[in-house]
C-alpha cells in the first residue's frame, strides 16, 4: 500500500463514518474451498457483535467524498471546504483483499458521494463488487449503498454480487427533504428500493425452480433516517418506518441522531449535542414494531406524538392503560405477556412453555431473566405480594422507576452511604 493510498483511505474512512445503517445481516456465504474468505451465518459487520459476543470489523468506505449535492446535513455537501479524496476501483478491490488476507476486517461496507450522475457512480460501485466476486473469489460480506436515481440494470447487477444493499432516505418528510437537500426528491430514493424488492421477489421464484439460480441480496435490504435535523416529531417517523417494514424485503430501518458538522447553515437546528436519547427511544418502539406486536398508533399517537424520554415506551404503553392489568402469567396468553414491561420475547416465549409442567413463581421469573423491578407492578403470579399499578397509580409507578438524576460529585471528596433512611 502506497502513502498516497493510505491518505485516501485516511479522508474516505472519516467521511464514511456517518452512516449507521450497517450491522449483523445473519446471510450465509460458504467457502467450499475456492476463493477466499467465508460469510458465516449469525456474523455480523462493521462493529457489530455475533451472537457468541464477537466484535465484527468491516472496511467502511467510500469510493469517493466528491458529491454534486449540497445536501444541508452532509458533511460531504459540495459546498464544504474538506479534503477530497478518490479510489480507483482497482485500488479499493487490492485494499479489500490486503486487510482481509491480514484479518483486520471480515467484510466491506461500500458507499460513495455522487459525482456526474447517479449511474455513473453506480457503474464503478458495481465494478468493485463485481471484481471482488468473480476475479478474486472474495466470499466476505458485502453491503453496498445504492446510489439514489441510479438505473434498473445497475441495481440489478449490484445485487447478484452484495450480501445487502440500502438506500437512505434520509429525511422523513419530502417537504423537509427538500428544503435541505433540493436536489432529492422521495422517488429517487423509493424507486431503487423498489428495484432491489423485485429483484429479491424474483429471485425467490426462480430459485424455486432452478436450484442454482445466484442469491438476489439474501440479506434484503436496509435504510437510515436523521434524527433531530428536521422538526418532524416521532409519530412521522414510526409511521414511515412501519410503512417500509410492511415490504417484504426491508430488513431494518436505522436512526442516526442529527450531529450539527455544518453550523453555518441556518436551516439546520443548533445542537451541543445529537440527540441519542431520543435515537435510543426509537430504537426501542422499532423494536416493539418488529418483535413485540405493536402498531404505531399504540406506541405514538396524537395525543402523545414524541416518545417519553424519561421511560421506554413499553413502559410508556403500560402507564398510559393501567386497565390492561395486572396480567396473571400462568392465564394470560403469550402476546399479552410480551406487552408486560420487564418481559423480553425470550422470557415470554419460556413463561409460556413453563407453564404446562406447573406454575410459574417470581423465583421462576428471575430465572427466565424477567426485570421483576418493573413487571411486579403489573402482574400476579401467586405469592407475588407487590401492589399493582391500579393500586399504586400511574403516576406514582412512573416516579419509582423513573432513574433519578445522579449528582455532580467530585471524585476526590470521600463520600459516606449509610444507606436509605
Amino acid at each position: 500500500m502506497t502513502e498516497e493510498t493510505l491518505n485516501k483511505l485516511r479522508i474516505l474512512t472519516e467521511s464514511a463514518k456517518y452512516d449507521v445503517s450497517c450491522s449483523s445481516s445473519g446471510t450465509v456465504r460458504a467457502n467450499r474451498g475456492q476463493g477466499v474468505g467465508n460469510t458465516v451465518g449469525g456474523v455480523g459487520i462493521c462493529h457489530s457483535f455475533a451472537d457468541d459476543g464477537r466484535c465484527i470489523s468491516l472496511l467502511k468506505v467510500m469510493l469517493t467524498n466528491y458529491c454534486m449535492y449540497d445536501c444541508a446535513y452532509c458533511i460531504n455537501r459540495t459546498s464544504n471546504d474538506i479534503p477530497r479524496a478518490t479510489l480507483s476501483v482497482s485500488e479499493l478491490v487490492e485494499l479489500t483483499m490486503e486487510f482481509y488476507r491480514r484479518n483486520y476486517i471480515e467484510g466491506l461496507f461500500l458507499s460513495s458521494g455522487v459525482v456526474r450522475n447517479p449511474d455513473y457512480t453506480m457503474e464503478r460501485l458495481v465494478r468493485v463488487v463485481k471484481d471482488l466476486r468473480t476475479i478474486h473469489r472474495f466470499n466476505g460480506y458485502i453491503h453496498l449503498k445504492s446510489i439514489p436515481g441510479a438505473s434498473r440494470e445497475l441495481v440489478s447487477e449490484a445485487g447478484l454480487y452484495a450480501d445487502r444493499m440500502s438506500v437512505n432516505i434520509e429525511i422523513p418528510n419530502e417537504n423537509s427533504l427538500k428544503l435541505l437537500a433540493p436536489e432529492k426528491n422521495f422517488q429517487s430514493v423509493y424507486e431503487p428500493m423498489k428495484f432491489i424488492q423485485q429483484g429479491v421477489l424474483e429471485n425467490k421464484e426462480e430459485r424455486r425452480h432452478l436450484r442454482h439460480v445466484p442469491r438476489f441480496v439474501p440479506a434484503g435490504q436496509s435504510t437510515q433516517m436523521i434524527v433531530g435535523a428536521t422538526p418532524d416529531r416521532d409519530r412521522d417517523i414510526l409511521r414511515l418506518s412501519s410503512a417500509l417494514y410492511a415490504r417484504p424485503t426491508m430488513r431494518r430501518v436505522y436512526y442516526s441522531g442529527y450531529i450539527h458538522v455544518n453550523t453555518y447553515d441556518k436551516r439546520l437546528p443548533i445542537l451541543k449535542q445529537p440527540p441519542l436519547v431520543r435515537e435510543n427511544r426509537l430504537y426501542q418502539a422499532d423494536w416493539l414494531l418488529r418483535f413485540y406486536q405493536f402498531k404505531v398508533e399504540e406506541i405514538v399517537d396524537d395525543t402523545h406524538p414524541d416518545l417519553d424520554l424519561e421511560i421506554d415506551p413499553k413502559l410508556a404503553w403500560a402507564l398510559r392503560h393501567p386497565e390492561q392489568f395486572p396480567v396473571d402469567i400462568n392465564k394470560a396468553d403469550y402476546e399479552m405477556i410480551l406487552r408486560v414491561p420487564g418481559i423480553g420475547v425470550k422470557s415470554a416465549t419460556l413463561i409460556v412453555n413453563s407453564r404446562r409442567f406447573g406454575r410459574v413463581t417470581s423465583f421462576h421469573l428471575k430465572k427466565m431473566g424477567v426485570v421483576m423491578k418493573k413487571a411486579k407492578y403489573f402482574i400476579t403470579c401467586g405469592e407475588l405480594l407487590s401492589p399493582s399499578v391500579n393500586e399504586l397509580h400511574p403516576e406514582n409507578v412512573r416516579r419509582l422507576l423513573v432513574p433519578r438524576p445522579k449528582r455532580n460529585i467530585d471524585e476526590r471528596q470521600l463520600t459516606l452511604d449509610f444507606g436509605s433512611t
